[in-house]
């Protein structure tokens, strides 16, 4: 069985899948790959199914050296990769060769890049899932330097492609849709014109629980607070200062905060690559 030694992990490296779903009653999130496009790309390329866990690097710095030779991807925030000592592409297939190693520098735009190897991380599975819940604590511990991960058995089949087209991953602005409501009604008739018209910017208090948003403030029209109630990744929840957090893979099941809008499942992609300073702006969706 090959493995992968973690040699550094910059400021956040988690093991990550498509999340353990059907357990919000139990008061558990779904968690889950931030960016499940770039996840499930990275798995395409070497032949995974989709669900198979990959590392999630958040503004790159990952080094991991292998033991026993391993194929991967890698795809997402565009960090600059070194693989067995040379320059290496994202989006594309590499090998390293029993000993080598991989380093990830530090991407210039985006904030998620996605390591996938060939037969998947292989650590124990927590309620049908190896990923991590930073909020929740479930799941494998945060990558750390000096572990050894186990690589699970290679598919057996190979990748009809050795490399992907694919779009530009970040930028400095992004354009989201957002359906109003649930709890539209807790907000003056100017908040969702407001929420539309407006530009608010990613804060560094962000991280995989949601985005903090600043700008516009989002003015309520009751006082008080809502029962806790379900939430789900994508819910545009507003505080009392009016100013929206835009939930992500690791939201709480649950909140009291009135939601306003919600972010459909396929624009999230784009917003979890959304680094802080990010310009952010809705529409009707």
């Amino acid at each position: 069985m090959s493995t992968l030694e973690v040699l550094a992990t910059g400021p956040l490296t988690t093991v990550q899948d498509l999340g353990r779903v059907g357990h919000a009653g139990l008061g558990v999130g779904p968690s889950g790959a931030a960016d499940t496009a770039s996840h499930t790309l990275a798995n395409r390329l070497v032949a995974n199914p989709p669900g198979a866990a990959t590392f999630e690097v958040t503004l790159g710095g990952l080094h991991v050296r292998a033991h026993g030779a391993v194929t991967l991807a890698v795809t997402g925030a565009p960090a600059p990769l070194r693989a067995n000592g040379r320059t290496a592409a994202l989006n594309c297939i590499l090998h390293l060769p029993d000993g080598a190693e991989l380093a990830l520098g530090t991407p210039d735009r985006g904030l998620r890049t996605y390591v996938a190897v060939r037969g998947g991380l292989d650590v124990p599975p927590v309620l049908g899932s190896r990923s991590t819940d930073v909020l929740a604590g479930l799941g494998p511990d945060t990558v750390a330097p000096g572990i050894r991960l186990p690589v699970g058995p290679a598919p057996e089949g190979w990748p009809g492609l050795d490399q992907a087209p694919v779009g530009e991953v970040g930028a400095p602005d992004v354009l989201l849709r957002a359906v109003p409501g649930p709890r539209a009604d807790w907000f003056t008739d100017t908040a969702l014109d407001t929420l539309f018209t407006g530009t608010f910017e990613v804060t560094p208090h962000s991280d995989r629980v949601g985005a903090r948003l600043s700008g516009p403030v989002l003015e309520r029209a009751r006082e008080g607070e809502l029962p806790s109630e379900g939430m789900v990744a994508g819910a545009l929840q507003v505080p009392p200062g009016g100013e929206p957090v835009l939930f992500l893979a690791d939201h709480p099941a649950t909140g009291g905060y009135p939601v306003i809008a919600v972010v459909p499942a396929a624009d999230l992609s784009p917003a979890a690559q959304a680094r802080p300073g990010t310009r952010v702006r809705f529409r009707p969706g």
